[in-house]
């Protein structure tokens, strides 16, 4: 393909949860020059192409953005203008996605194009219910059906009519007919007792699934509220719902929590939220940056010990050695000492030893622990690399028990830029839980919210605090902490929520 030529992928973004996008269609993304998505495809996979122009193509019932034709020549016009661009779209392109369409309209007009299957929505929303398409003994077949089409069934053949009837009919975009469906099925032969199914929103944090029978199911739908996004589903696999509803089960299932931390910093508590079903709103409320001016110290090797209490820090001591020709191999006779056990597993990973780790996770503790370890402090050496706006509790006890310390600026926490969108949309999201991991974030978020939006956050909020000091600091701004480990780190703090949840009722995600 030549720079002039231009390429179009059809890309198709799966059900709603980012893990199942293909590893062909994350390539496709981060080589993309634009993304045009539709209102399906989960937003969070733009951040794989996150220098492409981003186009809005959503559609609905009642509203369009832009025509299908419009999306058609669309592509056609800016892939001669030599443009990668992805077309991304929800579950599988050629699965009711009017992928069909859009190819042939690419084809016709002589653009170059490749199709990226997806996962589709009528066999990863029923899984993520626990319900299996098909399944010895109860089905040895499925049908997808699509629901805007309420005469369905219309063949003459009664010998494909009874084969599709005896094995799982999967329709989708089936609510708003679902009585009309439900009618049609029963006129066709299959019994009012035949198990049934709505998954809306499959595979997304705020799936939601009801059961009934042929029967029954339009109206329980319709009492619960069930809109689209759904997957209709009709046959005996439904019954195995029960049993095998690994997804809505997770602890933290419907549960809406925010994270405050720096986005560089989040993976790791955002992914155990997520794996436990939680709905998590990024709201990054700190930044980190490397110093304005890079401070001068000793040779790494002359210090008896060297304090690093978090990863940042351990990320920027090693920066800076770098760019002074040392390495690991110059702190072989220093002491190592950390907070934290990620702390501790950044140091591992680099091939070092930890040499003294307090049980608890705050500078009085280590402190403490310093003290048994070697008794007298006094003439040591201490290399104390930190964030610019850190504690001064640590350097100065260390000082009066006759230690010299060298306390090195390794980062710099700031607020970020957060958009008035960015706060309103956290305000409509209405979380349950609020996480703060420094006391920077939680100064930071009510900075940034200000007193009256925190107090709209209140009404249905609670506040977790990874620490007593972050803690403190919430409380001092009106934020009252209801969850605290005792030890202080990510895994306790996600186990401490979790261990709440579970004590209070249970929560059911939003209908909408």
């Amino acid at each position: 393909m030549s720079a002039a030529q231009g390429k179009v992928w059809l890309v198709g973004a799966g059900p709603g949860d980012p893990g199942l996008l293909t590893l062909r269609g994350k390539e496709c993304l981060e080589h993309a020059d634009v993304v045009v998505y539709d209102s399906l495809a989960n937003e969070a996979l733009l951040e794989f192409a996150p220098d492409a122009e981003r186009i809005y193509a959503g559609k609905s019932t009642d509203r369009h953005t832009l025509l299908q034709d419009e999306i058609n020549q669309l592509m056609v016009n800016l892939a001669r203008q030599g443009k990668r661009v992805v077309r991304l779209k929800g579950g599988d392109p050629f699965v009711f996605g009017r992928g069909g369409e859009e190819a042939l309209a690419l084809a016709e007009q002589g653009v170059a194009f490749e199709v990226v299957p997806g996962i589709t929505a009528g066999i990863a929303a029923p899984a993520y219910a626990g319900i299996p398409v098909t399944h010895r003994g109860l089905a040895t077949s499925f049908t997808f059906i699509t629901g805007h089409d309420a005469q369905v069934f219309e063949s003459s053949d009664e010998d494909v009519v009874d084969l599709m009837l005896r094995g799982t009919l999967v329709f989708f975009m089936g609510v708003h007919n679902l009585p009309r469906i439900a009618a049609r099925l029963e006129t066709l032969g299959l019994a009012p007792t035949t198990p049934a199914a709505v998954v809306q929103w499959g595979t997304a944090p705020r799936q939601r699934t009801v059961t009934g029978t042929l029967s029954t199911i339009a109206e329980i739908a319709a009492s619960a509220g069930i809109r689209p996004p759904a997957v209709v589903l009709f046959g005996q696999v439904v019954t195995l719902h029960e049993r095998l509803s690994w997804f809505e089960s997770r602890p933290l299932f419907g549960k809406r929590v925010v994270v405050t931390r720096a986005r560089t910093q989040a993976s790791d508590l955002v992914r155990q939220l997520h794996e436990l079903g939680a709905d998590v709103f990024e709201f990054p409320t700190i930044a980190i940056e490397p110093p304005e001016t890079p401070e001068p110290f000793d040779y790494v090797g002359s210090y008896n010990w060297v304090i690093l209490t978090s990863v940042n820090g351990v990320d920027m001591l090693f920066d800076r050695l770098e760019e002074l020709g040392q390495d690991a191999r110059d702190l072989a006779g220093v002491k190592l000492c950390v907070i934290g056990s990620a702390t501790a597993e950044s140091v591992r990973k680099r091939f070092l030893k930890v040499d003294l780790m307090p049980e608890k996770y705050v500078a009085e503790d280590l402190m403490a622990a310093l003290l048994e370890r070697e008794g007298n402090l006094e003439g040591k050496r201490f290399l104390l690399p930190r964030a610019d706006i850190a504690r001064s509790f640590l350097p100065q006890e260390l000082r009066k028990h006759g230690a010299e310390v060298k306390e090195l600026v390794a980062y710099r926490t700031v607020a970020p830029r957060t958009s008035e969108d960015l706060a309103n949309r956290l305000l409509v999201y209405r979380p349950d839980l609020v996480t703060f991991t420094s006391s920077s974030t939680a100064r930071n978020f009510f900075d940034i919210l200000g007193a009256e939006r925190v107090e709209r956050i209140k009404e249905t909020a609670e506040f977790a605090a990874i620490g007593p000091i972050a803690g403190r600091t919430a409380e001092e701004l009106g934020m009252p902490i209801s969850i605290q480990p005792e030890n202080h780190d990510i895994p306790n703090l996600v186990n401490a929520i979790v261990q709440a949840v579970t004590r209070s009722p249970r929560h059911e995600p939003p209908s909408d």
